[in-house]
Formats: C-alpha cells, sequence, structure tokens
C-alpha cells in the first residue's frame, strides 16, 4: 500500500488591525523623516532669480520633518500600549529574547539569511526571534531620535511636548554634539529600512506564508503535512 504525503493550508490572523496601521504610519513617518531630516543636514545650495522671501521650500521641509515627528512620537507611544493589550504575536515579551528555543531560532535564521545555510523549520508564527530582537533595537533606536529630537527643537520652541525632553540635551557637550548624533542615527534607520524590505521579500519566498500580504490583511498561512 503506498503513501501519499498531502498538504494542508491554515490561515492563521497574526496582525490586528491596530498592528498594520502602526505598521504602515510608521513607514510612511521614517521615509518622510529621512528625507526632510537628510536635506536639514545637507541643504542643497538653489540658485533663483526670486527674492528668498518669495520662496518658502527649507520652511516646508522643516514643517514636514517636525509634523512627521509627532506622528513618529504618538505612533511609538499607542505601540507600547498595544504591546500590553494587543494578541500573543503583538505583546511585548515577543521582542525580548528569554527562552533557549528563542535564541536557537536566532541562531537558526542567521545562518538562512546570511550564511545561506539549510536550518531546521522556522516555528515562529508572527516574527521570528531575530527579528522582533531586531526591532526591540529598533524600538530603542526610536527612543533615541525622539529624545534627541525634541531636545534639539526646545530651544526654538515653547511647545509642551519639546519642552518635556529639554533635559535629555545636557547629557550631550554642545548642541553640534547633539545634532550630530541625531544625524547620524538617521543612517542606522535607511539601513534598517533597505534590510528589512530584503529579508520580508526573501522570507515570503523561501516560507510561502503569506509574510508581506499579512502587514495588509493580518493573516499568515502555516502548512500542515498529512501522510495517507
Amino acid at each position: 500500500m503506498a503513501i501519499r504525503q498531502t498538504c494542508s493550508v491554515t490561515p492563521v490572523y497574526v496582525w490586528e488591525v491596530p498592528v498594520r496601521i502602526f505598521h504602515w504610519v510608521n513607514a510612511i513617518a521614517l521615509v518622510v523623516l529621512a528625507v526632510t531630516g537628510y536635506l536639514i543636514g545637507n541643504p542643497p545650495a538653489l540658485l533663483t532669480q526670486q527674492e528668498a522671501y518669495f520662496g518658502y521650500w527649507f520652511g516646508w521641509v522643516r514643517f514636514l520633518h517636525l509634523a512627521s515627528a509627532y506622528f513618529f512620537l504618538f505612533n511609538w507611544v499607542f505601540r507600547i500600549f498595544w504591546a500590553f493589550v494587543g494578541n500573543s504575536y503583538a505583546r511585548w515579551d515577543n521582542f525580548i529574547p528569554m527562552t533557549k528555543a528563542q535564541w536557537d531560532e536566532i541562531v537558526c535564521v542567521i545562518k538562512v539569511d546570511l550564511l545561506q545555510m539549510v536550518c531546521g523549520p522556522i516555528k515562529s508564527v508572527g516574527h521570528n526571534a531575530l527579528a522582533s530582537t531586531i526591532y526591540l533595537v529598533l524600538f530603542v533606536a526610536s527612543l533615541f531620535q525622539i529624545l534627541t529630537g525634541f531636545a534639539l527643537l526646545d530651544p526654538m520652541s515653547q511647545s509642551l511636548i519639546p519642552n518635556l525632553f529639554s533635559w535629555f540635551g545636557v547629557f550631550f557637550e554642545s548642541e553640534m554634539t547633539l545634532r550630530f548624533w541625531h544625524h547620524a542615527t538617521l543612517w542606522f534607520f535607511i539601513l534598517f529600512v533597505i534590510t528589512h524590505i530584503y529579508l520580508v521579500i526573501y522570507h515570503d519566498y523561501v516560507e510561502a506564508r503569506g509574510v508581506i500580504s499579512s502587514i495588509v490583511g493580518g493573516w499568515k498561512f502555516i502548512f500542515n503535512k498529512h501522510l495517507e
């Protein structure tokens, strides 16, 4: 009697609507912040025949940077809240590797992603352990950008929120040093975005579990093998 192997697909609702909204708001805010932040740090010399007060393009660049910063801040605070009330895939303990199984999975994912080695199947339905750990680093880097960015804004603003972050500037020798580290961290985010897009496409291709579509619709797919 021949034994035949069959496969069934089980849809799993992983990313709730608030998580997906957070992701896309964060993505848009990061792009705007990166582009405008680079222009603020390296303003181009534009030649024009009109008077300077007729051109307000750099003012708009700065406005977009500050507006995106507020979206980034409130979105970040919301994600902290959802880390305590969201489903099991969104909760805070997913982002801190505390078990041997998580560390084993980190090693396994590194073998697959960086060394192109064959490793056992990645069992995580949500973020794998390495991705979760990197997101924790991203979360800390985001906090650093929030602190340094609003500390830079504080001397130029009488608003409540920038004034709340004025204390952070005392940890730096000068405003120039503060600005340097704020600008330098920008490149961490740029490298993260490039790597993130590549790995999402790669894992979507290798695992075929709907990694890309899940951040739009929320569903991932688990393949179950059966012997008949």
